[in-house]
């Protein structure tokens, strides 16, 4: 074998740890798989004196300096945030170097600029790692897919938020008491906005949805509501009508309505109800699994652990090995297309179904206003059920899909009803025919 390829580590935290260990532990495999060695040429860090196990001589603050320097080949980045990984990383594509990168966020407000530099340098740029850890998903649906025309893509995409669901289901507890037990574990951070604000799943549907529709997609276009307002009578609910809740990160392509106006991209993240025969409703704990529709060739499902040090870097590493490759062979991977080029759509013209719960006044004719108001905002009933009498009576109805902005307008209309006491529950339905 030649001369080995140098790779410079930004970052060196859970996944960076993780990625140096496994260069070292598997140095002779990724040699074999590559062609040549693999060397570390330096890991750039803030405080070196926090990193011990780490060969002094690799250690550097000087990051610049480091992805620029004429014998690093590589660069491998898992630092996150937005600065100053973007010049970091627009320096190193510069200076002619592939990047492997974790970033999600970076990824979903700034990719198409750097896919831009990257393909103008001739260099590679995957972020195998940025979305569901582990799983093999975004090389899929920029390869293995790229011959097909994907309708729908819904995943189960931040595993804090999935197992704090489960453990409410389990459990019967409310949303306090599971993020408690989710920190006590470690599934959580010491500030988990965003995660159970849904900040962290939308930067990663972002980029899902860029990829399976060749469009352009940034965190703005992503609708977001977070799981904190969802309470343990709602999961009560979603169990009543064979349902779970799980928060799910949407991405369709809305086709045309026939009258001129074109295809269109609704990108969103909510917590939803689903049907426990789902695929995705199976999914527990702090796993991942993302739900793809494609014309050609149907229905495909992606599982697995969706975050961690070891899982991360396991997608890190492949991507690496990938990078390598290229590099040896003397070309660049296939770049991202976005030649569709289609308009987000809003989350008001977005089809949905809605679940809710009414406090009503148990008397005769409630029902059939209740129903005229819905019908007034053109939002068809599919179900409608009574729990209770008197003082207790709840009406929970289930809507057909119907544009969002008419669904919101109908619960607005509701809540100002003298026969309607309070709108105590209202969740989006998904996957119910």
């Amino acid at each position: 074998m030649s001369a080995p390829l140098r790779v410079a580590l930004l970052g060196c935290g859970t996944v960076g740890s993780a990625v140096l260990r496994l260069l070292g532990e598997q140095a002779d495999d990724l040699a074999a798989r590559i062609g040549r060695p693999v060397e570390v040429a330096g890991v750039a860090v803030r405080r070196p004196d926090r990193h011990p196990d780490v060969p002094a001589h690799l250690l550097t603050t000087d990051a610049h300096a480091l992805v620029t320097r004429p014998d690093v080949d590589l660069v491998v980045e898992v630092i996150g945030g937005i600065e100053p990984v973007r010049t970091l990383l627009l320096a190193a594509v510069e200076a002619g170097k592939s990047v492997v990168s974790a970033n999600k966020a970076l990824l979903a407000d700034d990719g198409v600029e750097l896919h831009a530099a990257a393909a103008k340098a001739g260099v590679d740029l995957y972020y195998e790692a940025a979305v569901a850890g582990a799983i093999p998903l975004l090389r899929p649906l920029r390869e293995s897919l790229a011959g097909d025309q994907l309708r729908r893509v819904v995943g189960i995409v931040n595993g804090t938020t999935n197992y704090i669901l489960s453990r409410m289901a389990e459990t019967g507890h409310g949303f306090t008491e599971a993020l408690a037990e989710a920190t006590e574990l470690g599934y959580a951070e010491a500030d988990p906005t965003a995660d159970v604000d849904g900040f962290d799943a939308a930067a990663k549907a972002a980029i899902l949805a860029s990829l399976a529709f060749h469009t352009p997609v940034t965190a703005a276009d992503v609708y977001r509501e977070g799981i904190s307002a969802v309470t343990a009578t709602d999961v009560a609910r979603a169990g009543e009508i064979g349902c779970t809740v799980k928060l799910l990160a949407i991405c369709e392509r809305v086709p045309g309505d026939g009258s001129g106006e074109g295809d269109s991209v609704a990108v969103r993240v909510h917590p939803a109800m689903i049907p426990t025969t789902h695929p995705l409703a199976a999914v527990g704990g702090a796993f991942n699994a993302v739900f793809v529709e494609a014309e050609a060739a149907g229905q495909l499902m992606f599982y697995g652990q969706g975050a961690g040090g070891d899982a991360t870097a396991s997608a890190v590493l492949g991507d690496l090995v990938a990078v390598a490759r290229n590099r040896v062979a003397g070309v660049a991977g296939p770049g991202v297309t976005t030649y569709a080029g289609l308009p987000a759509r809003p989350i008001a013209e977005t089809p949905t179904r809605y679940h809710v719960s009414l406090d009503v006044a148990d008397k005769p004719g409630v029902l059939a206003t209740v129903a005229a108001e819905f019908a007034r905002h053109g939002v068809s009933i599919a179900t409608v059920r009574q729990d209770g009498h008197g003082d207790a009576a709840t009406l929970v109805i289930v809507t057909h899909s119907a544009p969002d902005a008419a669904l919101s307008a109908t619960v607005r209309a509701l809540r100002e009803m003298p026969a309607v006491r309070g709108v105590t529950s209202i969740l989006r339905v998904e996957g119910l025919s």
